[in-house]
């Protein structure tokens, strides 16, 4: 993991959607294969797609919370990590 930066935390899951909503502490983009860590949940995947309320955007920075479509269920906390 030490080629891994925190990125953002987890504040939200909508698990009818399997979406997790992020609060971002550095910059996310469309493509970006980030790893996400907490009690439950330990897997990588690429951010295919983001949005913040509704619009899908291609990048995001510290401060903003967006929504990344999650290939597995999350939970408010869990951490969020580039590679």
């Amino acid at each position: 993991m030490a080629d891994e930066k925190l990125v953002g935390k987890i504040t939200h899951y909508y698990n009818g959607i399997g979406v997790g909503i992020v609060e971002l502490s550095g910059r996310l983009k469309v493509g970006d294969m980030v790893h996400i860590k907490g009690k439950s949940a330990d897997f990588e995947q690429p951010v295919d797609s983001m949005q913040i309320e509704h619009d899908k955007i291609d990048e995001a920075n510290k401060g903003d919370v967006v929504g990344i479509a999650v290939k597995q269920k999350v939970k408010e906390g869990d951490e969020v990590y580039i590679k």
